[in-house]
């Protein structure tokens, strides 16, 4: 997206600006001048006088296109998002028994194993994925790589289990990040690597979360928790109804403590929206970049658009 402020590179350029007024304050003068009685048979003589609007119309839009021409000339900048060169991403998705709620239709698996799926088309396509999922135990589901389509596979065929070890997730979660290949041109660099962590509930076996995220935090690894469910949420469990409300507190420790971000979500739209600012996040970053291009863009529509106004007037030419 533009930033709504402009900078220029050759600022100097922008003095032809001025010729916008000034071939304005000409075209207004000699409209004056149409206006008298001889001027005004004159005119009558080349156009039709209800074509008037459409000769303003014609000449506003050539003022337009002149006027954007120049700016596109003085080479404008603005902050834009551009795609980040590499990147590891390890999708980390609790699929503890308590995702069955169905206070997020259908259930909160199926709808995490939807809204996670488009996450992985969100991502620049030089950014490598891995999946990890985390119960009782946490498991590589697919070790990182580029294959989008594999990504969802891997999400698609995850599975509930009892438990929730949150910690045993992000420990996972970084020796998956160690089994990221190298950049071919920087091989010894170590690629920036992010935890997307979604859980709903709180650890109840395992290593506690706490050093998980510490750990995460020295090794420069921010993990974005999401919180996912409502206080609602219930499952039935050996006949009986269990409720299984989300544990914001540890999931919003875990961020703080790795340098992340916690976010909540409580319907698929929300998931929706968090991933999409996830993305935003770890696989973009603003830069001044230059936008001639699309300054010249829309000098050119004013020029169509003028040049349009000119043709519907020589259609009315005697």
């Amino acid at each position: 997206m533009v930033a709504m402020v402009l900078s220029f590179m050759s600022p100097q350029r922008l003095w032809w600006l001025l010729l916008v007024p000034a071939i304005a304050i000409v075209y207004a003068g000699l409209s004056l001048r149409l206006r008298n009685p001889t001027g005004a048979r004159r005119l009558t003589r080349l156009l039709p006088v209800e074509s008037a609007w459409k000769r303003h119309f014609s000449v506003v839009a050539s003022l337009l296109s002149l006027a954007a021409l120049v700016l596109a000339y003085a080479q404008p900048a603005a902050m834009v998002n551009v795609p980040k060169d590499r990147a590891t991403i390890v999708i980390a998705i609790d699929v503890s028994i308590s995702m069955s709620a169905t206070d997020v239709a259908p259930t909160r698996i199926d709808a995490e194993k939807a809204a996670a799926s488009s996450f992985v088309d969100l991502l620049p396509a030089t950014f490598n994925l891995a999946v990890v999922s985390f119960a009782a135990t946490a498991n590589i589901v697919m070790a990182p790589s580029t294959d989008r389509g594999a990504a969802k596979r891997a999400i698609d065929s995850l599975q509930l289990q009892p438990s929730t070890a949150i910690g045993e997730g992000i420990y996972t979660s970084l020796r998956a990040l160690e089994l990221a290949p190298p950049d071919p041109q920087h091989p010894d660099d170590p690629a920036p690597g992010a935890i997307v962590l979604l859980s709903d509930g709180s650890t109840n076996t395992g290593k506690p979360s706490a050093g998980a995220a510490e750990l995460a935090g020295q090794r420069g690894v921010p993990i974005y928790t999401i919180a996912y469910g409502t206080d609602n949420g219930y499952i039935i469990e050996n006949g009986q109804r269990q409720r299984v409300p989300v544990n914001h507190a540890e999931l919003s420790n875990i961020a703080k403590a790795s340098g992340g971000k916690k976010f909540a979500a409580s319907s698929v739209s929300d998931l929706s929206a968090v991933y999409q600012t996830i993305a935003q996040d770890v696989g973009y970053v603003e830069e001044l970049s230059e936008i001639t291009e699309r300054l010249a863009g829309v000098a050119l529509l004013f020029a169509l658009i003028a040049g349009l106004g000119v043709v519907s007037l020589a259609a009315r030419w005697p």
